[in-house]
């Protein structure tokens, strides 16, 4: 089986941390370093008011020498850690922060300055009009007199220094980023043990199982969850075709072996008559044998077609209607009226009241009577009775036939619904026998959703007992 599934996570968790790492180092380091830029320049632009507003103002009223402007500008520097300049409006550099006094007898002009940038931003960053040969962020502030702007305090800052802020900032997110993808993939192993693995194997026996093959050992994943359900399943499935296939074989098996004994006798029987071997006085005998050998045919396609009407879990189909089960006893009695005369057999009947209606299929009951009876007489001895009794409980009515007969050997009870099963007694004793009359009477006390058990001791009797629900009128 190909690992695609686990493949497929795997790339997908390789693309999460692929993805997460461009987003952190395109993204998350862009804004983080706006971030760093504009808060630096917000505290640097507080700082230029201060100067434009105290030092500088001092200065150009002619109440602080150059000498003082200067000496307190370079204390700023020390403590800020940035140039402080101050300029012209024609971008003369008149006082520097690191540059004596003495050195400024001839201002710097900045030939790009352009003093209508200032006008809509408080900051930039670059290399200021050319002036700086790495990236600085310059911070300014007007200086004013009479309402009118005389000058500017700007402050540079390298940029470097606040990048540096940045990137340890994005280190952390570097991190975190590493120990996320941790995690994703110690999640990805515990997916790969918890659901892929048991999912392989549960492909691996669903792909046997598909193939026939059921031999294969059950999927046994204890898990209370849908993987779990999922093989508690497929091992029932399992269990149910293989308990299926078992059927289809015993069916065939069984089929052949009562279809091929009838068969073969026929077809000796008329081979022998043809060519002379049974003589024509007594070809009447071998006729009787044949017409058995072909009812008892019948009977057991009959069965089997009865059979096929019933479906698994309940699909049956009945005909359900009130009626009165005294007198469908009563009736299904008299039909063997003959077969009783013969062996001198005599019916017990113990009825509660006069009439007990039930709702039930009327016509598939009177079949599971007929059925139980007619084994009840094939399996009795001669100067037998048979009892049949009905008695109420609980809204639900008992019927009982029960012989004085050869019995069920204990080890053949479990087996005697199954198709074609018949008790090494009922091979000896039951020659028209197929085997499918209890599997029929089981099968439609089932459909019915109600019970059928026997009792049966060897050598003493058996005792079928079957439920029927009670009509509603009576039960009301």
């Amino acid at each position: 089986m190909k690992k695609r599934l686990y493949l497929r996570l795997i790339l997908l968790f390789l693309a999460f941390g692929i993805i997460g790492f461009i987003l952190i180092s395109t993204v998350t380091s862009h804004l983080v370093l706006s971030l760093m830029t504009g808060r630096a320049a917000e505290s640097l632009y507080r700082e230029a008011n201060i100067v434009s507003k105290n030092y500088a103002q001092e200065y150009y009223q002619n109440r602080e020498s150059l000498e003082d402007l200067q000496a307190h500008l370079e204390i700023l520097d020390s403590y800020m850690g940035c140039q402080i300049w101050i300029i012209g409006r024609d971008g003369s550099i008149l006082v520097n922060s690191r540059t004596p006094v003495e050195d400024m007898s001839h201002p710097e002009i900045l030939p790009e300055f352009d003093a209508t940038d200032f006008a809509n931003r408080y900051y930039q960053v670059g290399s200021f009009y050319g002036y700086f040969p790495s990236d600085q962020l310059s911070v300014y502030a007007p200086i004013t007199r009479n309402y009118g702007i005389i000058g500017y305090v700007v402050l540079h800052q390298p940029l470097s220094g606040i990048n540096d802020t940045g990137y340890r900032i994005l280190n952390i997110s570097y991190i975190t980023w590493g120990i996320l993808t941790g995690i994703a993939f110690l999640l990805l192993f515990i997916i790969a043990l918890s659901i892929i693995h048991p999912i392989r194997r549960i492909a691996k026996v669903a792909g046997a199982y598909a193939g026939g093959d059921f031999s294969q050992k059950k999927v046994t994943i204890q898990q209370n969850n849908e993987i779990g359900y999922l093989s508690a399943s497929l091992n029932y499935m399992a269990d149910e075709m293989n308990t299926l296939e078992e059927d289809q074989r015993k069916f065939i098996s069984n089929v052949s072996h009562d279809f091929r004994s009838p068969l073969t006798s026929i077809k000796g029987y008329i081979e022998a008559m043809l060519d002379g071997t049974i003589p024509p006085e007594m070809q009447e005998k071998y006729l009787r044998t044949i017409l058995f050998e072909t009812e008892r045919l019948t009977k057991l396609t009959s069965g089997i077609l009865e059979l096929n009407k019933y479906g698994a879990h309940g699909r049956t189909i009945l005909d359900i209607s009130t009626f009165d089960l005294h007198a469908i006893i009563k009736h299904t009695l008299q039909t063997f009226e003959g077969t009783c005369i013969e062996k001198r057999i005599s019916f017990e009947v113990i009825l509660t009241g006069a009439e007990l209606m039930v709702s039930a299929d009327l016509a598939k009951i009177q079949q599971v009577l007929y059925n139980l009876i007619d084994n009840a007489i094939k399996f009795s001895h001669h100067d037998s009775v048979i009892t049949v009794e009905t008695t109420l409980k609980n809204e639900k009515v008992f019927v009982s036939v029960k012989d004085h007969g050869v019995g069920i050997p204990k080890e053949s009870l479990g087996k005697i619904w199954e198709r074609f099963y018949k008790s090494d007694h009922s091979r000896g004793r039951d020659k028209k026998g197929t085997g499918l009359g209890l599997s029929i009477v089981k099968e439609i006390i089932s459909a019915h959703n109600e019970n059928i058990n026997v009792i049966s001791t060897e050598g003493v009797g058996t005792e079928f007992i079957f439920t029927l629900p009670l009509a509603k009128e009576e039960a009301g």
